[in-house]
């Protein structure tokens, strides 16, 4: 199931990332995809305040990962830009990463095919001048509710 979202300026990215932060609470896989600056990292940022972060929220660009607990939940959000090969995860010990109670957001994830678990949700992002055009994909039955609650408000935009 997918839904496109139209071209949205910063502000409304973060909407959409908080409206998604009460479903992703439970915990699960949330894969970020688009080009370099496209604003990845912004909604990441936005969903990890949403979700409760109170500390500083760092991109892992360098780190791969930045971990943060928020109540029972472990969120790991992970950077896969500098990865060059899938197998260069095995260190990170993504199989202690994921799992019951544990959130993954992960930019980049077409770098790590094949060693990363399947996601409930997709967000694409793309550069649309000065705006970001953004689509929702579900990809598990737990992605769907996701989808639902981070489109809540939003207009259907034909694809």
């Amino acid at each position: 199931m997918r839904r496109d979202l139209g071209r949205l300026d910063e502000g409304e990215l973060a909407a959409v990332a908080r409206r998604l932060a009460p479903a992703a609470a439970a915990g699960g896989v949330l894969y970020l995809v688009g080009e370099l600056g496209a604003g990845k990292t912004t909604f990441a940022r936005a969903l990890l305040r949403a979700l409760g972060v109170g500390e500083r929220v760092k991109s892992p660009t360098y780190s791969l990962v930045e971990s943060y607990r928020v109540g029972a939940l472990d969120v790991h959000h992970l950077d896969l830009y500098r990865i060059a090969d899938p197998g260069e995860l095995e260190w990170l010990g993504l199989g202690d990463l994921s799992g019951p109670g544990a959130l993954l957001v992960v930019e980049w994830p077409e770098r790590g095919s094949g060693a990363l678990p399947q996601p409930d949700l997709a967000v694409q992002l793309a550069h649309a001048g000065e705006l970001r055009a953004l689509a929702l994909e579900a990809r598990s039955p737990r992605g769907i509710p996701w989808l639902a609650a981070a489109a809540a408000g939003a207009a259907e935009i034909p694809e």
